[in-house]
Formats: C-alpha cells, sequence, structure tokens
C-alpha cells in the first residue's frame, strides 16, 4: 500500500497525480526546482514541499523524457523511495538511458499516463485528469513485484486504466496518435503568424480545434520530438507523400488548363480516407461507454423537432458530434441515440417526458414475458400438434 510517495517534478502531470494522490490519503512530497511551482502545487492540495525524513514507498519522476534518467539516478543515489516510475511521453529512450544509470533497474517501471491538456504547469492541473484515460507501463523483465504493485496502485488510485506495452511501440504508438499530430497543428498555427487581420477575423471553430493542441509547453515538446525523432520522422514521411501528391492536384486545377471536367478524383480520395481513418478512432456514440448512459428517441419529423431535442439535451452535456440519427425501417420512424453521464441520466429522462418525447433507455434489459403455466402451455402445444416438454 502506498502511504508515502515523492513527485519529482511539479507541472501539470506532476500536481495532477499529487491532487489525486492526496485526496486518497497519501502523503505526497512535492520536490522542484522551480520552488514557486511545488509552491502553487501544494497550495492546490497536491501535497508538501517537506522533503520525506526516509525513504518513501513511490517516487515519481515527472520530468521530459531526456532528464529523466539524470533525474532518475540522482533521486536513487539519495534514497529518495523503495521504487520509482516515470510519465514521460517517450519510453524506449529513457529505459536505455536507465539501465546503465541507476545500481538497482527492478525497482524502476517506466510509465506514461495518456491524458493532458492544451495549457501547462501545476495551474492546469486537475484531481480526475486520469479517470478512465489509459496508463502505460513498459516494465523490464527484472521489474521487482513490489514495484510493479506500487505503480499498480497509483495507476488504479488515479482512476486510471493500466496498459502493459513494449517501449519501442509504445513509441511509435504515440508518434501517431500524439506527436505527429502536434507538429501538424503547429505547422498550421504557424501559418497565423503575419496572417491579416481581416482573415484573423473569419477564425471558426474548426481551426481552433484543429490547432488547439500548438499552445503546449515548446520547450518540452521540443524535448519530446527530440526523444523521439525516428518514429515521428517516419509518420510525417507518410503525411508529406499524401501532401504532395495533394498539391500536384491543385495545382493543376488551379492552373485552369486542363478539361472542363477536371478530375478531382485524388481530392475526394484523400478526404475519404481522412473520413474514414477518423471513424476508426470515434466509437459510434450511441455505444455504451464507462461512466454514461444511452438513450434512444423517436421523434416526430416535424420542423424545428430535432433541434428542440437537440437544445434539450445540450444541457446535460450531449453535443450535436454525440448523437446519431437512423431510420427504422420496420416502424418507418426517425430515432436519436445518445449517451449522457450516469449522474445525469435520470433528470435527463424526466426532462424529455416532460417535454413530450418517449425516451428508451439502451442499457435496459429487454423485457422478458412470463412463460405461461404448465397446463397452459400443453394446451397450446396440443392446438399446434407439437408435444408438450417439462
Amino acid at each position: 500500500m502506498i502511504r508515502t510517495m515523492a513527485i519529482v517534478g511539479t507541472g501539470l502531470i506532476g500536481t495532477s497525480i499529487g491532487l489525486a494522490m492526496s485526496r486518497h490519503g497519501t502523503t505526497v512530497h512535492l520536490l522542484d526546482r522551480d520552488a514557486s511551482s511545488a509552491r502553487t502545487a501544494a497550495a492546490l492540495g497536491a501535497g508538501v514541499t517537506d522533503a520525506p525524513a526516509g525513504p518513501v514507498d513511490l517516487a515519481v519522476i515527472a520530468v521530459p523524457p531526456g532528464a529523466v534518467a539524470g533525474v532518475l539516478a540522482q533521486q536513487c543515489a539519495r534514497g529518495l523511495a523503495r521504487s520509482y516510475t516515470d510519465v514521460a511521453s517517450v519510453k524506449a529512450l529513457p529505459a536505455r538511458q536507465v539501465s546503465g544509470s541507476i545500481g538497482d533497474p527492478s525497482r524502476y517501471v517506466g510509465g506514461h499516463p495518456m491524458a493532458g491538456r492544451e495549457r501547462s504547469g501545476p495551474l492546469a492541473a486537475r484531481a480526475d485528469l486520469f479517470e478512465g484515460r489509459p496508463w502505460v507501463l513498459t516494465p523490464a523483465p527484472e521489474i521487482a513485484q513490489s514495484t510493479l504493485n506500487h505503480v499498480l496502485e497509483l495507476v488504479a488510485q488515479c482512476g486510471a486504466v493500466p496498459l502493459v506495452m513494449d517501449g519501442e511501440a509504445h513509441d511509435r504508438a504515440v508518434a501517431l496518435t500524439s506527436h505527429a499530430p502536434h507538429v501538424v497543428a503547429s505547422l498550421m498555427a504557424a501559418r497565423f503568424e503575419y496572417a491579416p487581420q481581416d482573415a484573423l477575423r473569419l477564425v471558426g471553430q474548426g481551426l481552433r480545434d484543429a490547432t488547439r493542441i500548438a499552445g503546449g509547453d515548446v520547450h518540452l515538446w521540443a524535448d519530446i520530438l527530440h526523444a523521439n525523432a525516428e518514429p515521428v520522422a517516419r509518420v510525417l514521411r507518410e503525411v508529406e507523400k499524401d501532401l504532395a501528391a495533394l498539391l500536384v492536384t491543385l495545382e493543376g486545377l488551379a492552373e485552369g488548363d486542363g478539361p472542363a471536367d477536371p478530375d478531382v478524383r485524388p481530392v475526394v480520395d484523400l478526404l475519404e480516407r481522412g473520413a474514414e481513418g477518423l471513424r476508426g478512432i470515434r466509437p459510434a456514440p450511441s455505444r455504451p461507454s464507462a461512466g454514461r448512459r444511452p438513450f434512444r428517441v423517436p421523434i416526430d419529423e416535424k420542423p424545428g423537432e430535432l433541434s428542440r431535442l437537440l437544445d434539450t439535451v445540450a444541457e446535460h452535456g450531449v453535443g450535436v458530434d454525440d448523437v446519431v440519427t437512423r431510420v427504422e425501417a420496420e416502424q418507418d420512424r426517425l430515432t436519436v441515440e445518445f449517451a449522457v453521464p450516469f449522474l445525469a441520466a435520470p433528470q435527463l429522462h424526466r426532462l424529455l417526458g416532460e417535454r413530450g418525447w418517449q425516451a428508451e433507455d439502451m442499457s435496459a434489459p429487454p423485457q422478458r414475458h412470463p412463460r405461461p403455466p404448465a397446463a397452459g402451455r400443453r394446451r397450446a402445444e396440443e392446438r399446434s400438434g407439437e408435444p408438450a416438454r417439462t
């Protein structure tokens, strides 16, 4: 059981871990070379800034990937903890560096909580940041069971879901799902550095969504890209191929010297591949998910009725992207499907009824009709010509 722990680095992730563990009664010691960051985290309730009197049960190294091995070696030399983990978003490089920098590598397991925000620093921290999110662990073969148990307890107390992966496989995965997307967002956001004000007045939610992550900590992201350079470069090379092919098509269309009916198939192909890829990472909103209750609502197809329903469910945290409409052929009706947080579900269910909709709870088991008494079954079976079974 983790009674005491230390967090080295009180940025967004380190402070969020401190907040999560402190609410479970764990004594958390916050260490950071930036005293204002550690004191801010402590003032938020993430722990105390006093150094521990002796070894703590677990130390979390919450520093950029390139600094993990050095900080871990330093803390191991001072005897900070019995077990160690880190939360860096690159795993292979720190693992190679750590193997020769600490005396007992069995007391360390690499980790990466798959959670974050576009803001950095302790003021952006949240105790619920990790709830329901994967937390990757990359244990070496020599890992001590006590160390693994401590880290698994940390993951559970933070509300996350442990996922064991090979470090190299992890780095290839996050290059595709996190690191390369950050670069693409930054490339697009950089187009607006010298953009005319008239253009900036037209910025909408689409651009904000596409570039939101570009606002992350610049120095941290430079370190991440340095540590995971090869897998990120591989992903960006594939993007470059698609972009080059698209440019050839667009520039040909722009010249206007082609046929009257220009071939836009390469453009359509790329857009269709993008839509198909997006479907692969966004589960259908009607699918039950952890902590949410799915509903189906049949609606009248009179003008404005769907908008009225969407406005109602929006009051309970259901956005347009969380909604699916379907036509049920058998009953020839239009239905709307969505999932609502469990705590909000009863209130929304009542509200929908009050406003004239019959909401069907898709998580409820189907109604089972009681079997007729044995005598009734026999009479029915005699009429049908089939033997009775008991």
